[in-house]
């Protein structure tokens, strides 16, 4: 398994996994205006130079093309990763919430490091829902072009965490990336269908043989909680399931410190919204879940037999740092 997965799957940066567990009291910069800013740069160059006339599909794709592209890390992700403008949480395989966890468990996972976190509109993610955004988005797009309902456009999202890009490979089903997805297919069709974002106009309008930009494209219309690993938690196979409920439990000290961090507000609004999208329920990986079964005090010193051992902020490693 874990050799077909690295033939599969040969960029050397990439990233199966994704850690919004650890840290999670890390104060983070919110990255949303330099996001937004790269992501309106690159329409405004896309409409500068569009002389195709109205054609949706086309300028879509040439969204795609200019934000995802055919990487196996997206341009977006890509930037954001890089940048200097944008805050993140850098993990290391060994030193997430991973640790621990026997190759035979996190297989493809194993291999391969964990993505940092970033915090866009005051929620926390790892860069690869950027991904997730751009480029299944666009393919959930290209279905709905071919039948124009979201429920035959998510199937494909569901497919693919139930194979290729999910539990067969990582042991993990991940229901944020079932979330960006259909939020990156939110993005594209208003790029040209009013009231998709509210009662907001389409971004693009096309001016005889050109385009312009109708108003600018902004990530608050698309993020929130249940972007968010640790708020809207992946259902993790038969496999995985001990080992992290184990890991979890080590950070119940962080949950009883500050328990608002760990449960949206909004989580029976978000659930029922995205209820078409084929999640499977994960929150029994919740922290509040976790903790309250063990019961109050119930942190790492019993969970897995080595006291003081946490997972927290005092157990880094010496390279594991914030990022700017």
């Amino acid at each position: 398994m874990l050799l077909a997965g690295a033939l599969v799957a040969p960029g050397a940066a990439a990233a199966y996994e994704t850690d919004q567990y650890l840290h999670r009291a890390l104060p983070l910069a919110d990255a949303v205006e330099p996001l937004n800013a790269e992501v309106n740069l690159a329409l405004e160059n896309i409409a500068a130079r569009w002389r195709a006339g109205p054609d949706p599909r086309r300028f879509a794709r040439a969204v795609y093309v200019e934000l995802g592209g055919r990487h196996w890390v997206d341009r977006l992700e890509r930037w954001a990763i890089r940048s200097p403008e944008i805050d993140k949480v850098e993990h290391y395989k060994r030193h997430s919430i991973y640790r621990g966890m026997s190759p035979f468990a996190r297989r493809v996972g194993y291999l391969f490091g964990v993505g940092p976190t970033i915090n866009v509109a005051g929620t926390r993610f790892g860069t690869d829902k950027l991904g997730h955004f751009i480029s299944q988005g666009w393919k959930y797009h290209k279905r709905y072009l071919r039948n124009p309902t979201a429920e035959h456009a998510v199937r494909l999202g569901v497919r693919n965490e139930a194979s290729i890009f999910g539990s067969p490979f990582t042991g993990s089903f991940s229901n944020a990336d079932l979330v960006a997805n259909y939020e990156g297919l939110r993005f594209y069709r208003s790029l040209f269908e009013d009231g998709i974002v509210g009662e907001l106009p389409a971004i693009v309008e096309f001016t005889g043989a050109g385009a312009r930009l109708r108003r600018p494209f902004d990530f608050r219309d698309h993020v929130n909680d249940y972007w968010d690993e640790a708020l809207n938690p992946n259902r993790f196979d038969r496999l995985m399931s001990g080992p992290m409920l184990r890991r979890l439990a080590t950070l119940c000290p962080e949950y009883e410190a500050d328990p608002g961090l760990w449960v949206s507000s909004s989580d029976a609004e978000l659930r029922e919204r995205y209820s078409h999208l084929g999640m499977r329920d994960g929150r029994r990986y919740r922290l509040d879940q976790v903790c309250t079964a063990r019961g109050p005090g119930s942190g790492g010193a019993r969970a897995n037999g080595r006291p003081g051992d946490r997972g927290g902020p005092g157990s880094e490693h010496p390279e594991e740092r914030r990022n700017r």
